[in-house]
C-alpha cells in the first residue's frame, strides 16, 4: 500500500465536510453523523452497488432513506431491500419513486428472483417522492441527498416542496465537463443527465447547495490487483453479496458484451468503473479531490458545458489522489475505519 495513500488516509479520518459548506471540521460523532438520502438506478450499472455499500460502511453518514429511480422503480427496490436486510440496516426505509415502466429484466433480476418486497421488516413508501420530501422537511439537521442516478424523483420533490432547497444540499455523479468515459479527452453525454436532461437542468439550477463528481474525476475509479482481492475475498456478509451480485450483472450488462467475450472472468480478477463512489465519498469529504466552482450548463441532449453565466456548481475536475480514495474504498468495504 502506497505511502501517499496511508498519509491522505488518515487525513481523511480527521477531518469532514460540514453538511452545509466546504471547510474541514472534526471527525464526526455518532451524534453529529450527515443525515443522508440515497437516490439511486441501482439494477442497472453495478457501481449503484457498490456505492450503497460502501456508504452503509461510512460512520460519517447516518443514511436516513434510499429511494429508487428510473425504469422499474419496484425491481430496483428489490435490490436495495435485500442488500439492507444483509446489512442488518432494515432500520432504513425505501422510497419507490416514479415508474416509467414495469419491465424487470434488469441485469441483476436473477439475484433478486423471487424476492417478495412484501416481506421487507422495514418500511416500504409506495411514494418515494413523498418520502424524500418528508425526510428532509422532518430532519433537524440539514440533510444531503447524494443522487447517483438520473434525477426525476429529485425534480418531483422540488415542484411538490420547493423548501427542500433549504435543508438540504444535493451532491450527485452527473456529467462530462473535460474528460469522458474512459478518460477520453471528447466529453460525453453522460448517462445520468442525459437519462433525463429536463430533470437535471432543474435539480442543477435549484437554489441549494450544488456538488458534482463528472466523469473527469469518477471515471477513473477502478480496483485491481491486491486491493480488488482483499475485497473479492472478504468473508463480511454484505461484501460477498456485493461480489455476487457483480457476477451476476456482467454476464448481463448491456453494454459490456464485447468485454464478457474477451474477459468473462473478469470479477475474479478487477471490478468495473466505480463511478458513484466518488458521490458517496464527496457526502463527508473533499480532501483528495481539486474542485473548482463552474458554472455549467445542461444540453437538452444531456451534455453538461462549463458555462460562466450559469450558476456556480461545485466540481470535482481532477483527483489529488485517486490512489489513496480506492484505498480508502478497500478499507471501508473491509470494515476497516473506526466509528468517531
Amino acid at each position: 500500500m502506497k505511502a501517499l495513500a496511508l498519509l491522505a488516509a488518515a487525513v481523511l479520518l480527521g477531518a469532514t465536510l460540514p453538511v452545509l459548506a466546504g471547510e474541514p471540521q472534526a471527525p464526526a460523532s455518532p451524534a453529529r453523523r450527515i443525515p443522508v438520502i440515497l437516490d439511486t438506478d441501482i439494477g442497472t450499472d453495478i457501481d449503484d452497488t457498490w456505492a450503497l455499500v460502501m456508504l452503509l460502511k461510512s460512520p460519517e453518514l447516518d443514511l436516513k432513506l434510499v429511494t429508487t429511480d428510473t425504469g422499474n422503480t419496484v425491481y430496483r427496490a428489490k435490490i436495495v431491500a435485500r442488500l439492507l436486510e444483509i446489512a442488518g440496516r432494515t432500520d432504513v426505509p425505501i422510497g419507490i419513486g416514479i415508474e416509467q415502466n414495469d419491465d424487470d429484466d434488469g441485469p441483476q433480476a436473477p439475484w433478486v428472483a423471487g424476492y417478495d418486497l412484501g416481506r421487507y421488516p422495514g418500511k416500504v413508501h409506495a411514494d418515494g417522492v413523498g418520502a424524500l420530501v418528508d425526510t428532509i422537511m422532518a430532519s433537524e439537521t440539514p440533510v444531503t441527498l447524494v443522487a447517483i442516478g438520473p434525477v426525476p424523483n429529485i425534480a418531483a420533490a422540488l415542484a411538490r416542496e420547493p423548501g427542500i432547497v433549504r435543508r438540504a444540499r444535493f451532491v450527485g455523479m452527473q456529467g462530462s465537463l473535460r474528460r469522458g468515459y474512459g478518460d477520453s479527452s471528447a466529453i460525453a453525454a453522460e448517462a445520468n443527465v442525459a437519462g433525463d436532461p429536463a430533470a437535471c437542468k432543474a435539480v442543477l439550477g435549484a437554489a441549494w447547495d450544488v456538488t458534482i463528481t463528472p466523469l473527469d474525476t469518477c471515471g477513473l475509479v477502478h480496483l485491481t490487483g491486491k486491493e480488488y482481492a482483499r475485497v473479492a475475498a472478504s468473508d463480511d456478509p454484505l461484501v460477498k453479496a456485493l461480489i455476487a451480485n457483480y457476477r451476476v450483472w456482467w454476464p448481463r450488462c448491456p453494454w459490456c458484451k464485447d468485454d464478457y467475450a474477451k474477459e468473462p472472468d473478469r470479477p475474479r480478477r478487477e471490478s468495473s468503473t466505480l463511478f458513484d463512489t466518488v458521490a458517496v465519498y464527496l457526502a463527508f469529504s473533499r480532501d483528495l479531490l481539486a474542485m473548482e466552482d463552474l458554472g455549467v450548463r445542461v444540453t437538452d441532449d444531456g451534455h453538461t458545458l462549463i458555462d460562466p453565466s450559469q450558476k456556480l456548481l461545485h466540481c470535482a475536475t481532477r483527483w489529488k489522489s485517486l490512489d489513496a480514495f480506492e484505498d480508502i474504498l478497500v478499507q471501508r468495504l473491509l470494515g476497516r475505519v473506526a466509528h468517531k
